[in-house]
């Protein structure tokens, strides 16, 4: 599975002992994620418009973790308390955590942390979508671009610092062509490192 982030963004507001969070992620913005060195070239990847919308539109169970871990749950679609918004520009999300949570000791050091000023970013995790032209990888001005067009999104984390301050993807494999094959019975929580 790969992980991306934006930072900032996360807005958290309480209404009635209940704590509601809003933020998005946005689309169609190169990052780049290596600058190269002596490892070869640059490497950037965007996450193209509505990439994630599949397991949404299909009202598949979608999580909202306090950093990746799915110990740490905050809110799903399953439960009612996360909601996705896929749009052209961005996705984007709403999550409410019930005053029932609050006294979850993870519950309590997100909210702090997010109080003070630690925990800002929002990271989806996903997998590429196994199918002919969900993402292409191409040279571009001497970098190595990866555009992900369509993935299956599992997750979405608030995390204290995201690997890049627009939307990234931190664990990934690079290849400009051909792309490697992919394994047939990828389990979901493997992602690639660089």
């Amino acid at each position: 599975m790969l992980w991306g982030a934006l930072s900032g963004g996360l807005e958290l507001r309480s209404e009635g002992g209940e704590i509601r969070l809003r933020a998005s992620f946005p689309y169609g913005r190169a990052t780049t994620l290596a600058d190269g060195g002596r490892s070869g070239p640059a490497r950037q990847e965007v996450i193209a418009s509505r990439a994630f919308g599949a397991r949404i539109a299909r009202g598949e169970e979608i999580h909202f973790l306090a950093g990746h871990d799915y110990n740490r749950p905050l809110a799903s679609t399953s439960a009612g308390s996360l909601t996705l918004t896929d749009g052209d520009e961005a996705l984007t999300i709403e999550a409410r955590i019930g005053s029932e949570m609050a006294g979850v000791s993870y519950v309590r050091d997100f909210l702090t942390s997010h109080a003070a000023g630690l925990i800002r970013g929002l990271s989806p995790g996903f997998r590429v979508t196994p199918a002919a032209g969900a993402e292409t990888v191409e040279e571009r001005g001497g970098a190595i671009l990866r555009t992900v067009r369509s993935a299956e999104l599992f997750e979405i984390s608030a995390v204290t610092k995201p690997a890049y301050p627009s939307a990234q993807i931190e664990a990934r494999s690079w290849q400009a062509a051909p792309l490697a094959p992919r394994p047939t019975a990828a389990h979901p929580l493997n992602r690639w490192r660089p």
